[in-house]
């Protein structure tokens, strides 16, 4: 919506310039920076509205008012700057007049048709954010029903889980099931796709309510702990609202919002410009791989991506064809004779990466992030969500074709819990201080890192 009404401020105000004044090649230095201004400063001053919200659209009256209102400030803007400047015209005036109207016009058009689609989808569920209500009995009632009387909520409930299984914690909370217990909570919100975990359960229980979030910070999801029927108040500034019910956070999504689109669009555009630059190196080692030995040239394995999904990882074959172990079931340690002497070289030099960017480009990976271990990765016999506590906590964004903990020499074999902890530390670090340019530290510190091979093999 953002960029179509940026088009549409440049497309009206071009169409005007043109009934008005005559030829676009006719148009000044005044008039075409006036017609960048608008292209740029409408999304910002339509945002400033709040006309962006799904909520915004449950009233039509509500969302023309404000996007009328956003464009009228921005024109009087105008007004107010060519009087100050001195550079208005009848010409000029003449132009902004039917471009003030033509552009409300069809900015209302626009919405009222938009509108009809957002509030139909809303109803369907298609729109807004899935949300799970954890602990039972009358607080979670009593929050149901003010999140369902409120206006311009956008939260779906999808069911209520629960530990108590005593009269405390009824089956059915305020027409919702009880799903399950929080421990099931984790596969389901996963499954589902949820967006907000709320917790009823009272500030003064704050050893339950500590044991739950230790629980369930690992999904990528934003938890919230209800605040509507507590008597303890904290300052406004700490609350966060759902429609009108206050809220506090416990945690948050990483790279949310428009920090998902950066970093996409960085995957994209970065990606692309380092697949074709590589393409020359990946068509050498794969002309290599198929000389050394016999069998395919790629090799796809099984690794945990976003959210705990299974994804494909693509690599180069760095092991005989015959020996190949698909689901990490035996780690490769230093003179591992199921490796191939294009596959030592290729390991050591991280040329069997290469072929992720494929994955980058078809969105499993991002060029940036933990990097995807194997399901069945393990040490001492014990799969690494069991060696270190909070593991999955890495699964909340995208992995990477590097990351934080290979720049900083965590790469290679994985035999002990300290050198996993270590990985895993890092990986954390990285998700909760991420930045565009974080990621940009990153990719430039790898090919120094690549230099020091020691731990690969």
């Amino acid at each position: 919506m953002r960029l179509g009404d940026a088009l549409i401020a440049a497309f009206t105000g071009l169409v005007t310039f043109m009934l008005v004044i005559g030829p676009v090649t006719s148009m000044n230095w005044n008039e075409a920076g006036a017609l960048a201004l608008a292209t740029f400063a409408t999304p910002l001053f339509v945002q400033a509205a709040d006309a962006y919200q799904t909520v915004a659209f449950s009233s039509r009256a509500g969302q023309l008012g404000r996007t009328l209102g956003a464009w009228t400030i921005l024109f009087a803007g105008f007004a107010v700057l060519a009087i100050f400047f001195d550079v208005g015209d009848a010409a000029d005036r003449r132009w902004f007049g039917v471009w003030f109207g033509l552009g409300a016009a069809v900015l209302l058009i626009e919405r009222v048709a938009l509108g009809s689609f957002i509030r139909r989808w809303a109803q369907e569920a298609r729109l807004g954010r899935k949300a799970v209500i954890v602990g039972g009995g009358e607080n979670a009632g009593e929050l149901i029903r003010a999140l369902e009387s409120a206006s311009g909520n956008d939260v779906h409930i999808c069911g209520v889980f629960d530990d108590r299984s005593n009269e405390r914690s009824p089956a059915s909370v305020a027409g919702y099931p009880k799903l399950g217990n929080v421990a099931e909570l984790l596969e389901f919100a996963r499954i589902a796709r949820v967006d907000l975990l709320i917790v009823t359960i009272p500030i003064s229980a704050k050893g339950r309510v500590a044991e739950i979030l230790k629980t369930l910070w690992v999904l990528p999801v934003d938890i919230r702990l209800s605040a509507h029927t507590e008597k303890l108040r904290f300052r406004p500034r700490a609350y966060s609202y759902v429609g009108k019910v206050p809220m506090v956070a416990l945690a948050a999504r990483p790279i949310q919002n428009w920090d998902i689109v950066m970093k996409r669009a960085f995957d994209l555009v970065v990606g692309g410009l380092a697949l074709l630059l590589a393409s020359p190196f990946m068509l050498a080692t794969a002309i290599a791989i198929k000389l050394d030995s016999p069998g395919a040239v790629f090799f796809r394995q099984k690794r945990y991506g976003f959210n705990n999904e299974v994804i494909d990882v693509f690599k180069f074959r760095s092991m005989y064809a015959d020996r190949c172990d698909p689901e990490a079931k035996v780690a490769v340690t230093r003179g591992d004779n199921r490796v191939t002497r294009v596959g030592r070289f290729i390991r050591k030099s991280s040329l069997d990466e290469l072929p992720q960017l494929f994955n980058v480009l078809r969105g499993e990976l991002s060029l940036v992030g933990p990097r995807p271990h194997a399901v069945n990765a393990h040490t001492s016999e014990r799969l690494w969500n069991d060696v270190v506590d909070g593991y999955f906590a890495r699964h909340r964004v995208k992995p990477g074709v590097t990351g934080w903990a290979q720049v900083n020499g965590w790469r290679g074999e994985v035999d002990t819990p300290a050198k996993l902890q270590n990985r895993v530390d890092h990986d954390l670090y990285y998700i909760e201080n991420w930045s565009i340019l974080f990621d940009i530290i990153i990719l430039a510190r790898t090919p120094f890192a690549l230099a020091k091979a020691e731990n690969a093999f």
